[in-house]
């Protein structure tokens, strides 16, 4: 019999395939409970200000849910930061479309807020990373083509580092993670605010 402690659960309160890739790749085995939170009802002076409170909005949702109960609840979410406005998911395929156009060949900042709610000791740390995304510029038959595909209507800022819209990113500054969705040295930081280890919650 091992005298090994059991590791904490660890919850992810988002459906996004990215982040929970982006968590199982860290060697982590995440459960996902997602919040069901209206984004839309949830409003913030600046872009970086938002996107921290939508992160602790999903994670203060699904923290306060019976089967989330002594777990370590990750909230997270993203915004793409153009001229001063928070630019989430495009509502459709002409959304998509126009920001395509207007991101051609500038840089926007990738906000994303981080929120850990530890259920056990009844405390939460949040905090957001930025990276600075630099756009190439498509032509209009590419961006036709990548808005036909669906996927910018899934995704903050209508882009992903980690799909179809990869050769349109000239570059970026800061951490590839974030801007996929998570940025695990700042998720690696907050856990240790709380007093847990990252290694501590490698699958066995």
């Amino acid at each position: 019999m091992s005298d090994q402690p059991e590791a904490r659960r660890l919850v992810l309160a988002s459906k996004s395939p990215a982040r929970l890739g982006l968590l199982r790749q860290a060697g982590l085995a995440p459960e996902v409970i997602v919040s069901g939170v209206d984004e839309d009802a949830i409003s913030a002076p600046t872009p970086a200000e938002l996107a921290v409170a939508l992160a602790e909005a999903k994670a203060s949702v699904v923290s306060a849910r019976p089967d989330a109960k002594g777990a370590l609840v990750v909230g997270c979410d993203s915004v793409l930061e153009l001229d001063g406005q928070a630019l989430g998911k495009p509502a459709d395929a002409e959304e998509a479309t126009a920001r395509w156009k207007s991101m051609r060949g500038r840089a926007g900042i990738l906000q994303t807020g981080h929120c850990v709610y530890d259920t056990v000791a009844g405390r939460h740390v949040s905090a957001l990373a930025s990276t600075i995304v630099r756009f190439g510029e498509p032509s209009d038959e590419e961006v036709a083509a990548y808005v036909a595909s669906g996927e910018p209507l899934h995704v903050a800022g209508a882009f992903t580092l980690d799909g179809l819209s990869a050769p349109f990113v000239d570059s970026i500054e800061g951490d590839h993670g974030n801007v996929i969705g998570l940025s695990l040295p700042l998720l690696r930081r907050l856990l240790g605010e709380l007093g847990v280890g990252i290694t501590e919650l490698w699958a066995k």
